[in-house]
């Protein structure tokens, strides 16, 4: 990138993003392939560095202390064009407090730019204010990534989430019965009581190269998660060609796994699908290869950095 780039989030770190990074989740591909200097979010003002760019991540908490914080024109003092990258669903805001939802549209109106994951989200902001949006795509970063076991010997079906409404878990657990085989679950910060009692493995926590060489090991993948929003494991599975069943609205979802997304709730459908992949190895095959090769064309490394060089220069040209 041939910019200078700050990003600001609520991190407690400061500084860039190595390659080897061993938790190198979405947000930190994108520092690292954007080589931006990270500050936390409340340190804003003290910095002496002028950039070209400036990015914030909202938080999805602490709002009322951020909101009598002094950041855009924090950011305004050291960057020439600022902008927001959305954290979670684009309706995430409006459960705050009713003065938190106005600053946080005011917020938005004084960015030049918008980033956020999806088209949908797009749509969204776009309608919201009027403002320049652009998709910032999900990441990996594949450099040190190993698999756990050869594709021929892969077995059970992982649910991408816990048994909150967030996740859909339960939904997703259900359709994964349909496989009569073992089902696993990554254990994510929503996990509720109880939840061990389910018929469920549930994976200890892990760094993230841990968990993509973890995942490598599954058959089939089943993500019903109705909240809308970067689509990482979706993704992660479509890496390994694990075929995964999902709703409509991820990007991630509906271009890797084309032939796998349903429309939201429609359980008869999903377990139609989960029963197809099951019994007819060539349509599993096809979704494998489906997966991997999508993977590829829409969201690897060369074709993220080709794209966002586009949205970046776009950005730096525009006057909103």
């Amino acid at each position: 990138m041939e910019y200078k780039i700050a990003w600001f989030t609520e991190g407690n770190w400061t500084g860039k993003v190595p390659r080897n990074h061993p938790n190198m989740r979405n947000d930190m591909a994108w520092m690292h392939t954007f080589d931006v200097d990270h500050y936390p979010i409340n340190t804003v003002h003290q910095i002496t560095d002028k950039y070209d760019i400036g990015i914030v991540t909202l938080p999805k908490t602490n709002i009322d202390m951020l909101s009598q914080y002094p950041l855009i024109e924090s950011m305004k003092r050291i960057c020439k064009k600022i902008g927001t990258m959305q954290e979670g669903p684009s309706w995430y805001f409006q459960d705050y407090p009713m003065d938190q939802q106005i600053w946080f549209y005011n917020v938005l109106m004084e960015m030049d730019f918008i980033w956020c994951h999806n088209k949908i989200d797009k749509k969204y902001y776009k309608g919201l204010t009027k403002k320049k949006c652009y998709v910032n795509p999900t990441l990996m970063i594949e450099d040190f990534i190993k698999p756990k076991v050869e594709p021929g010997a892969r077995s059970g079906v992982i649910i991408g989430g816990n048994m909150v409404r967030w996740y859909g878990g339960f939904d997703s657990y259900i359709v994964a019965q349909e496989f009569d085989t073992e089902i696993f679950a990554p254990s994510m910060g929503r996990k509720i009581e109880r939840e061990d009692e389910m018929e469920i493995t549930h994976l200890p926590y892990m760094s993230w190269v841990e968990w993509i060489s973890h995942l490598s090991q599954f058959k089939y993948g089943v993500h019903l998660m109705p909240t809308v929003a970067a689509g990482t494991f979706t993704l992660n599975c479509a890496y390994w060609g694990i075929p995964c069943i999902g709703y409509e609205g991820l990007d991630t979802q509906s271009r890797c796994h084309p032939q796998l997304t349903i429309k939201i709730n429609d359980l008869k459908h999903a377990r139609e699908l989960a029963n197809k992949l099951k019994n007819d190895i060539g349509f599993y095959e096809a979704q494998s290869e489906t997966a991997k090769n999508n993977f590829n064309v829409f969201f690897g490394e060369k074709e993220y950095i080709y794209t966002m060089n586009k949205v970046i220069k776009e950005v730096m040209n525009e006057t909103n």
